[in-house]
């Protein structure tokens, strides 16, 4: 549990006195009802838990792949891969002011960058999305340049080919348009609403996609990418959860248009209230009067926080969606353009 080094709520006596009106002292009345609220709680050093969790997940990632992959060298050449893909979405974010950020490992699987924004921007998330794939691209395509001139070239022992393919296959798979993958996002925020059953409905046929791939696109089923569509439907029940949620804090009327910085310390607790009653995670809490922090705060605190109404601001003209169309397209294309095409397809067994 938490320690809290301020105002400390009083005992659950039943007979406690308290001061009334007039120096008149009131019985019967519990100290808990009467304890001042606490502060909304705030992590403590969460810039280093949050690179305390990337490097036990980078960590993690190595391990598991140390086992799965057939050389170290070519485990070291897709964490790198990886590594600038994901380098990429995050200075970006960076660079558009987002907080708490953080890269976090998949092993199997991948990477994400998280972050946290209340105003979010059309026009910075799809420089964000593209941010992660075009470096990987142009790094792919100068080192294929680099081997048409020079056949044998090597570097670290791993033919230059080898490495270009590498480079724009992982990259290239991730603008395709299934979410949750970056061209599934970017389609989803820049050209569709995303409140929209349309958007709904594209992400239902994104699970449909990755149920297809994982088992029917390889020459043997790829188990542990079902965890994508896994994890999208139970984000889909969970959506569903949160929208009662929202229903049961707005009938409350608090105010969740704001900041978690500028949410008053009463409205926290109430709301606290209701995910405890609500949400199956916090059964076990207990609900405040007495106004005292649990184990599982930090969870309590993030959920409050994505229940703050998230903005998005649509700033991207008709003019600015073709111009993302064409730079998404000229990637998507650019094993053809360096002419390149079949040395992919082979390397996909297709």
């Amino acid at each position: 549990m938490e320690n809290y080094t301020g105002p400390t709520p009083g005992n659950n006596d039943e007979e406690a006195l308290v001061p009334g009106e007039e120096g008149i002292t009131t019985a019967g009345t519990s100290a808990a009802d009467t304890a001042p609220v606490l502060p909304k709680y705030e992590k403590k050093d969460q810039a280093t838990n949050i690179w305390l969790r990337s490097f036990v997940s980078l960590a993690a990632y190595l391990v598991l792949g140390f086992y799965i992959f057939p050389s170290p060298k070519i485990l070291l050449l897709i964490t790198a891969i990886v590594m600038i893909h994901e380098l990429g979405h995050f200075f970006a974010m960076k660079f558009f002011g987002y907080n708490d950020l953080g890269i976090f490992f998949i092993p199997l699987l991948g990477a994400y960058v998280s972050g946290t924004k209340r105003e979010i921007s059309q026009r910075q998330s799809a420089i964000i999305l593209l941010a992660g794939p075009l470096p990987g691209i142009i790094i792919g395509a100068l080192l294929f340049l680099w081997w048409q001139n020079n056949p044998l070239a090597f570097f670290w022992g791993i033919p230059v080919y080898t490495i270009a393919i590498a480079f724009l296959l992982l990259n290239l798979i991730n603008l395709v348009p299934v979410y949750p993958l970056d061209g599934g996002q970017l389609l989803n925020r820049v050209f569709l609403d995303e409140e929209s059953w349309i958007s709904k409905g594209f992400i239902l046929l994104s699970i449909g996609a990755l149920v297809w791939i994982a088992l029917f696109a390889f020459a043997k089923p790829s188990y542990p990418l079902l965890l994508f569509p896994a994890m999208m439907i139970l984000r889909l029940f969970g959506d569903k959860k949160i929208n009662s949620i929202e229903k049961r804090i707005e009938e409350a009327g608090i105010n969740t248009d704001l900041e978690y910085k500028d949410l008053p310390d009463e409205d926290y607790w109430k709301i606290r209230n209701i995910l405890i009653e609500e949400h199956p995670s916090f059964r076990d809490v207990d609900p405040a009067p007495p106004y005292v922090y649990s184990e599982k705060e930090d969870k309590i605190m993030t959920m409050v926080q994505n229940l703050l109404h998230r903005h998005l601001i649509q700033d991207v003209s008709v003019a600015g969606k073709i111009i993302i169309l064409l730079i998404w397209a000229t990637a998507i294309a650019s094993p053809w353009l360096l002419n390149m095409q079949t040395l992919l397809l082979q390397r996909l067994g297709l």
